[in-house]
């Protein structure tokens, strides 16, 4: 898709098995239905906002309404890049890279997840060493910060791998209980040293802008 008015729509990030993209109605669609059909097990919850707690056709709604209004919201100082992943062609899961202030700060965060059929393949780490390749070497970050649940080993685990250190504790309520989110940091100096994936960016030289840099 190529829109004069809204580049981020060609905005293509590679690894050997996936590629990133921002989606149109069709592939986003595609995308609420991957996660109507589960992201977790139900009997727990591994996000800090309840998102996927709903109907199957509640959740892929908000998946829809959520990600169009990451696109209306979007502005050099806030912005949310939620990018669909692909795997041979078929929407696997959401990777999101996210900054505020980020032409100043140079800090960018990152949230993601993974259909239930496609969990445990490793996709979750080359998606996120996708998003920080965007970040350090296409965007110049300094730093990317992520969190999860303290009983979150696969997330915990992808960041380790990546390497990420820890960044102190945060308690946060879900479900009306609280919990503890475990915050991590990433420098570039660690990111250099970590990188094991290979990532390929088309189409960022007509978006820059749009990032704040």
């Amino acid at each position: 898709m190529d829109l004069r008015h809204w580049p981020l729509y060609g905005l293509r990030l590679r690894t050997p098995r996936l590629e990133l993209r921002l989606p149109g109605p069709e592939l986003l669609d595609e995308l609420a239905s991957v996660a109507a059909n589960g992201v977790h097990d139900p009997d727990r919850m591994p996000f800090s906002v309840a998102w996927t707690d709903g109907t199957p056709d509640e959740v892929a709604r908000a998946v829809f309404q959520h990600l169009l209004g990451t696109v209306a919201g979007w502005s050099v100082r806030d912005w949310t890049l939620s990018l669909a992943v692909l795997h041979e062609g078929e929407v696997v899961g959401r990777q999101d890279l996210m900054g505020c202030d980020f032409g100043v700060r140079r800090e960018a965060e990152t949230g993601s997840w993974l259909g239930l059929p496609h969990q445990g393949r490793g996709f979750g780490t080359e998606m996120r060493a996708a998003a920080l390749h965007l970040a350090f070497a296409g965007l110049g970050a300094r730093y990317a910060v992520s969190a999860a649940m303290t009983d979150n080993p696969r997330s915990l685990g992808v960041s380790r791998r990546l390497g990420y250190v820890d960044d102190g504790l945060d308690t946060g309520v879900v479900r009306g209980a609280p919990v503890t989110l475990r915050r991590l940091r990433l420098d570039r100096a660690r990111w250099e040293a970590h990188r094991s994936v290979d990532v390929t960016v088309e189409g960022l030289d007509a978006c820059r802008a749009e990032f704040g840099v």
